[in-house]
């Protein structure tokens, strides 16, 4: 399937809705090509959240643009990935440069720009006047308590889920989590804490001269109520949709080799792709997982702090014919501070208390695939991107990769988050999945 922006080719894309279900057309034609073209081995890409279709477009078109030069006698296809995910306008596309309405000063746009607005409505179907409701009290910052309430209240009924649906049983990374307290606790003391965490992002270790208000971190909490509702939809599209269609490529053409990467959500959503594997498909030979936003536990038999619970994706790994591969970077503050801080206030551990604990110590405990790699698996290799770039990457079992090396541009809470267009990932991607 051409697309005018593509890099490489043959290249198809795979759109799946918030339940999992694939646009038949473009699975078919997957398959009918597929076999066709002769396609020996197929690198399957994930975006993640705060991506909107171009941008994953773009996203794909630039990471695969070293890939056949580097593989050149390699019988390759590629697949993009869409899901129904959410981009707030106001932030960079990765690695792009900042978009123009970045670039204007905050206090001359509004606080929810008509983009994010758009976006919220197309994700969030039938609930667009709650989002405007929720954009005049993000404009207006009434004084009293009760309206952050009542904000905190809007941003529930944006995000809730039907009961019935599928949905519902996808949030959790880790068999300990709960319903998400920062969406239930009290909303002032929740946007607090995010405004504190913020304003520690823009000037680390400096003084600030400014006390950070409850509304200074209500968008914050937004977003963040949003990323909970993608990390489920991520979960879904993963197991219900991405794994049996696996099963079916590899019915129609076993000799296939599937390669899957996925970017910070992308990357929870080809982890759960294992789970939704039909029995003794084998097709999966490397997951790489690019900055992945979910727990670093996920993967793990027991879980340090508690040794009666597990990842929900243990042993999930053994599923792959071949290693799985985390790339991370120190440098994603947006992992480091933003992700564990949500983690807690969402009450991955359920160890956390009404008032949240301001000032606390984000333990590691609520810790991140894409800013320390997966923990608490035993016999996970530990490699920096160039000893992962000389040697052969082991054959199975996880493999950290210390990406910080290239992936540490700043500019933004987002920047290193984003910043995956690599030649070296793109090899990892290769070395993974043994593709000459």
């Amino acid at each position: 399937m051409a697309d005018p922006e593509m890099s490489v080719t043959p290249y198809w894309e795979l759109t799946f809705d918030a339940d999992g279900d694939v646009d038949g057309r473009q699975r078919d034609r997957l398959v009918k090509e597929m076999v066709q073209r002769k396609v020996r081995d197929l690198i399957v890409f994930s975006h993640g959240w705060n991506t909107d279709r171009s941008g994953a477009t773009r996203l794909y078109s630039r990471f695969f643009e070293p890939v056949p030069a580097l593989a050149p006698q390699a019988r390759l296809g590629y697949v993009g990935v869409l899901w129904p995910s959410m981009r707030f306008s106001d932030e960079p596309i990765p690695d792009l440069p900042p978009s123009v309405a970045a670039e204007v000063p905050a206090a001359a746009r509004p606080v929810l720009d008509k983009g994010t607005r758009h976006a919220l409505i197309e994700v969030f179907p039938g609930r667009a006047t709650v989002v405007e409701q929720i954009a005049r009290l993000l404009e207006q910052q009434p004084d009293e308590e009760a309206s952050l309430e009542e904000f905190g209240r809007l941003v529930r009924l944006l995000v809730e889920v039907r009961p019935q649906g599928p949905q519902a049983s996808f949030a959790a990374d880790t068999s300990t989590e709960g319903e998400p307290l920062m969406l239930f606790g009290d909303t002032a003391t929740v946007c607090d804490e995010f405004a504190q965490a913020l304003a520690g992002l823009e000037s680390p270790g400096g003084a600030s001269f400014a006390m950070p208000r409850p509304w200074d971190g209500a968008h914050e909490l937004l977003r963040q109520a949003t990323y909970y509702a993608m990390k489920r939809r991520a979960g879904t599209v993963g197991e219900r949709g991405l794994g049996p269609l696996i099963g079916q490529l590899a019915k129609a053409a076993p000799e296939v080799r599937v390669h899957l990467v996925g970017h910070s959500f992308g990357g929870r959503l080809v982890s759960f792709a294992l789970r939704g594997l039909p029995e003794g498909v084998r097709a999966v030979k490397s997951v790489t997982l690019l900055q992945g936003a979910f727990s670093h536990y996920a993967f793990a038999a027991r879980l340090p702090h508690d040794p009666r619970a597990s990842g929900v994706l243990n042993g999930r790994q053994n599923r792959i014919d071949g290693p799985l591969v985390c790339c991370y970077s120190r440098f994603d503050s947006a992992l480091g501070t933003i992700y564990p801080l949500a983690s807690r206030m969402a009450n991955d551990s359920r160890t956390v208390t009404a008032d949240f604990g301001i000032g606390r110590k984000l333990g590691p405990e609520w810790g991140a695939m894409g800013h320390d790699g997966v923990q608490a698996v035993a016999g996970t290799r530990a490699l920096t991107l160039a000893e992962a770039l000389k040697a052969k990457l082991p054959a199975t079992g996880c493999v950290n990769i210390d990406a910080a090396s290239v992936v540490k541009r700043g500019g933004s809470p987002s920047g290193a988050h984003s910043d995956i267009c690599h030649r070296e990932l793109a090899q990892v991607v290769l070395a993974a999945g043994r593709v000459r």
